[in-house]
């Protein structure tokens, strides 16, 4: 393994060794692609889901469990996209020996495979700590000899003015499932996989769509709004596009993540960057005006701001930890969303049931 490093943007250095892609004819990773916004996950397991997952577009991903890739990868039909979208993976202690009945190859040799960089060896628990007392920042990994490198580092270009949703949707219409009694219009800001499987298992067909397409004069029975990366608040287009179909129709809307962002956008709320956002399997959320919790999957580094809700719209979930929005519906019409994943994979089902309601909301 040769050494490799992880700097970020306030200077801080954090020494490891290289276990993933290293870029060919050069000592070191210099490229663009080795950096982002540095974020950190709680998850025990589900590195596969979480790499492939889009809304992880342009950030490197730090798992906070120590022993990561003893499971290897599975086939492409378990992952969340046809890709790896996290720019780069840090972990404390990379199992390079995996066991698993369902294990097509090693962790390093589907990233190596996929051109993304990545370190072990790094002590996550004190850069966690950093990320949460300091708040999410960009960082680069640089692979090589220590000595040759630069502990001198300033983003060219900030994570949150990159509109990352342009860049991880679909360019044209795909149906699924097509000729189910059930239309659904799925508006893709990066889709996870899973999201597609439970509605499809539902009986509906499902017409995904980009980011920015005008579905208002289609043929569908519902609209949802998928997860996706970076800040709702540079979705403009999609958030416009929303506005008109809500203006025109009631049909039953269900948003997910940063679909729960636009339905707010929309609706006339703001959003706002958490300081490290919610990344892991065991968040706890309420329901409001219950006393009934749920363990949630989640994965965002935004949130809306339920205070500025409109009168005819509510919370529907609020996070236990920290009092930030989970989740809003409105007063009377068939509209609401999670800021959590339901669909979960990786992570608890315990809320999956809101694609039963959606579904439910549209047979009405």
């Amino acid at each position: 393994m040769k050494k490799a490093k992880l700097i970020l943007e306030d200077g801080t250095i954090f020494e490891g060794w290289s276990f993933g892609y290293e870029q060919e004819g050069d000592h070191c990773a210099t490229s663009a692609d080795t950096s982002g916004e540095v974020v950190f996950c709680t998850a025990m397991t589900g590195y596969p889901e979480s790499l492939t997952d889009p809304s992880y577009a342009g950030q490197l991903l730090v798992m906070t469990y120590p022993l990561v890739g003893n499971y290897g990868v599975p086939p492409q039909e378990k992952w969340e996209s046809d890709r790896i979208y996290a720019r780069s993976l840090i972990v404390s202690d990379y199992s390079a020996a995996y066991s698993h009945w369902d294990g097509r190859e090693s962790l390093s040799e589907w990233l190596i495979r996929e051109k993304i960089p990545a370190i072990t060896g790094v002590d996550t628990r004190r850069l966690t700590k950093v990320l949460r007392e300091r708040g999410v920042m960009m960082g680069k990994i640089e692979i090589g000899d220590a000595s040759t490198t630069t502990n001198l580092y300033k983003p060219a270009t900030e994570y949150s003015s990159i509109n990352w949703v342009e860049r991880v949707s679909c360019r044209s219409v795909v149906r699924y499932n097509e000729g189910a009694d059930i239309k659904v219009v799925l508006v893709d800001c990066g889709v996870k996989a899973n999201i597609i499987r439970c509605l499809v298992n539902r009986g509906c067909e499902v017409i995904r769509v980009p980011w920015n397409y005008d579905y208002t004069e289609m043929d569908f029975d519902a609209l949802f709004l998928g997860n996706g990366p970076g800040d709702p608040n540079l979705c403009g287009e999609a958030i416009d596009i929303l506005k008109k179909q809500m203006q025109r129709s009631d049909k039953p809307i269900f948003g997910i993540c940063l679909g729960n962002q636009l339905l707010a956008k929309a609706a006339g709320a703001t959003v706002y960057k958490l300081k490290y956002g919610h990344r892991s399997h065991n968040q706890p959320v309420r329901l409001v005006g219950e006393n009934k919790c749920f363990i949630t999957a989640q994965n965002h580094g935004y949130a809306v701001d339920a205070q500025t809700l409109p009168a005819d719209w509510k919370e529907l979930f609020v996070n236990m930890n920290d009092g930030s929005n989970e989740g809003i519906q409105h007063s009377s019409k068939p509209w609401f969303s999670a800021q959590f994943h339901p669909e979960a994979c990786s992570g608890p089902v315990d809320t999956e049931f809101l694609f039963d309601r959606f579904v439910a909301s549209i047979k009405k």
